[in-house]
């Protein structure tokens, strides 16, 4: 499997994620109405115009959902038990249509779970940035690892 087990992540380890993905339209105005967020800015060009940013901006939490995901072949693919929270969610500066973003990860904490001696708890921290570096989210995640089968 090519996700890391519990015994591979060390703390401080940093990995960035290779395969960016450029948001499209399509992305941003499904992804709003599938989720029934009828929020202007993602889904009114014309009201969005009018605000500080000037276009509509992309659904944040599409962003979160992207930015775990780019981290997954690298990270996570078939060797964790779950993800059990989020938490730490900011939303610096706004995705736009045709905005490219590259994802990273810090392993910040990790621990052998209490009551399951077949799993450990690992803190990430993640950051979805824009090619130039500007950072469009950053959130900590708290996810079950399983340990390498003996």
């Amino acid at each position: 499997m090519p996700g890391k087990f519990y015994e591979d992540l060390e703390i401080g380890q940093r990995i960035r994620h290779a395969n960016g993905r450029t948001v499209t339209e399509m992305d941003n105005v499904l992804f709003s109405m599938l989720t029934m967020n009828t929020q202007p800015l993602h889904c009114n060009e014309d009201f969005a115009a009018k605000t500080q940013f000037g276009q509509r901006i992309v659904n944040g939490i599409f962003i979160l959902g992207l930015v775990t995901g780019m981290s997954v072949s690298d990270l996570t693919e078939g060797t964790i038990l779950a993800t059990v929270g989020y938490d730490k969610v900011i939303s610096p500066n706004p995705t736009f249509h045709g905005d490219t973003i590259y994802a990273e990860t810090e392993v910040l904490e990790k621990r052998e779970s209490k009551s399951r001696p077949e799993i450990g708890v690992v803190r990430l921290k993640h950051w979805g940035k824009k090619p130039d570096g500007t950072v469009v989210i950053e959130f900590e995640r708290t996810v079950l690892f399983l340990k390498r089968p003996s």
